[in-house]
């Protein structure tokens, strides 16, 4: 029998077809610059191709520490296209940690910004041997190939390799602010099966205009790249969020779709109540993730934006729910469900599946998972669960509860749990209550010593701008409207909380930082 159908197509093939079908339609923008399709897959031909010449082959991993820009996106889809995998680097981590990644990673090259080159100059000594190829986009030096040389005459030919379905696509550390972390290991599979269903969840379309303003090399902004690029959107990049700079897109781009952290959405909605005049009328599908959302401000974000907010609850080692707008009334503080061909599980501290109600452990398994960490096998062992038919489920670390109609309910980070007197507190139930204060503007709960119960909770409070209130007082407040158990020892007012370019507040440097703090 004659057999027409092909096997589908992996990214590569898939951008490539994009840039013979849709032509002088635009693909990328950034900073007035503008790639048509056609233009757009010629630029990853040439840079696999280029990496070809200067002797970076298929699955060689090269790093990418770039600011955001259309050559950060040339070079992370260049390196995809010439089947080598790609390494991109969180810019806020330090430059020890930035030597342990590309150590840890096995990569054989890296590609930088100039603002980055000084960064890598001070590590030349102790780079790997492995490492042959430096390159930067700016106009290179003694120590870099410079980007117009670094391309030179290269073909913007379809590259002359195999790509396997199995093969790695990217390695995405997991963090970085301290120690070593984990490489997230990523298939080309896996990361096309990714995209199609995330852009099923998140509602992606051929006529997606999608704004990115957080760092490329963010799981976050592989959300949204990969979601518009496999619809065939247009993506405009921003170096950095400015909420000023993001309402002005929105009005002159007629941006259609975002994917942004709480943080951003509170500093985007403290803005727009300045400009009830501001056009966000095209936005049709905002997607929010990295930490909870806070209901008051998801509900004000419900009524500025037409097309209302969907929250994601996910790991880069890939377990995704999401929360469909049309079903956030009456449960704002649900993250939703699995996504499209996912299973979740609440694990007890005996490992056994709780039922719904009560809290434990979310575990998952899907096709979108990673097949595992990069050269850690005890790192991998750790992570999984094997239930009874003997299938494995990626653990997630996180606390959770399912209700009775099977929605998500994040209740806290296992390891951010405070243990009180026997007790498991959550700090995220406390910050529920805090953010309702009208004095606060941005909150976090820690573990402190206490002499009689082990641990009790505090807060570190950031206040509204001019507002002046005593903390004792918020303590009060706080502390009528928890249960006996949650009540804080203490409310600290400070400037700002730390966070990473995420926008997750860094709960581990406030522990540190109030670590020697005791209560009765």
């Amino acid at each position: 029998m004659t057999v027409f159908a092909s096997p589908a197509p992996l990214l590569p093939e898939i951008l490539a077809l994009h840039g013979k079908w849709k032509g002088d339609k635009p693909a990328l923008v950034c900073a007035g610059q503008w790639l048509s399709w056609r233009d757009f897959s010629d630029s990853l031909n040439r840079v696999a191709n280029a990496l070809d010449r200067h002797g970076v082959g298929q699955r060689d991993h090269v790093v990418v520490l770039m600011n955001n820009g259309i050559e950060m996106v040339q070079a992370m889809f260049g390196i995809m296209a010439a089947g080598a995998v790609s390494v991109p680097i969180n810019l806020s981590v330090s430059d020890a940690a930035i030597a342990g990644m590309i150590e840890d990673s096995g990569a054989s090259a890296i590609v930088v910004t100039p603002p980055q080159e000084a960064r890598i100059e001070a590590l030349r000594a102790s780079l790997p041997e492995k490492v042959k190829l430096l390159v930067t986009t700016g106009t290179g030096n003694q120590d870099f190939i410079g980007w117009r040389d670094f391309l030179g005459s290269s073909s913007a030919a379809t590259p002359a390799v195999t790509i396997e379905p199995d093969d790695l696509l990217n390695i995405i550390y997991s963090s970085g602010t301290t120690g070593l972390p984990k490489g997230i290991a990523h298939t080309h599979r896996g990361r096309r099966d990714w995209a199609y269903d995330l852009g099923i969840a998140l509602r992606y379309h051929s006529a997606a205009r999608t704004l990115l303003t957080i760092g490329l090399y963010s799981n976050i902004s592989w959300v949204a790249m990969l979601t518009t690029l496999l619809a065939g959107g247009t993506l405009f990049v921003h170096e950095s969020f400015d909420a000023d700079h993001f309402i002005a897109s929105v009005e002159r781009d007629r941006i259609t779709h975002t994917a942004m952290v709480p943080i951003q959405y509170q500093r985007l909605a403290e803005r727009l109540r300045q400009r009830p005049d501001a056009d966000v009328s095209s936005m049709q599908a905002m997607m929010c993730c990295g930490s909870p959302l806070h209901e008051s401000l998801k509900q004000e974000i419900y009524q500025r934006f037409n097309g209302g907010i969907i929250e994601l609850y996910g790991l880069t080692e890939g377990i995704i729910t999401t929360l469909d707008p049309e079903e956030a009334e009456g449960r704002w503080a649900s993250v939703g469900k699995p996504l499209l061909g996912t299973d979740i599980v609440i694990l007890g501290a005996d490992d056994r599946p709780l039922p719904a109600g009560q809290a434990g452990e979310i575990a998952a398994r899907g096709r979108i998972s990673m097949p595992g960490y990069y050269n850690r096998p005890e790192a991998n062992e750790e992570a999984c669960w094997r239930d009874e038919l003997g299938r494995a489920w990626l653990r997630s670390g996180d606390i959770g509860r399912l209700d009775e109609q099977g929605y998500l309910y994040i209740v806290d980070r296992k390891k951010d749990m405070i243990l009180s007197g026997g007790q498991n507190i959550y700090p995220q139930d406390i910050e529920a209550v805090l953010i309702e204060h009208s004095a606060v503007n941005d909150v976090a709960v820690i573990a402190a010593g206490s002499q009689r119960w082990g641990e009790t909770p505090i807060a570190l409070v950031v206040l509204e701008a001019g507002v002046e209130e005593k903390p004792d007082l918020i303590k009060a407040w706080c502390n009528q409207r928890v249960g006996k158990q949650q009540r804080l020892a203490d409310v600290i007012v400070v400037d700002a909380l730390p966070r990473n370019p995420n926008g997750k507040v860094l709960k581990r440097e406030l522990r540190k930082q109030y670590a020697e703090r005791q209560y009765s």
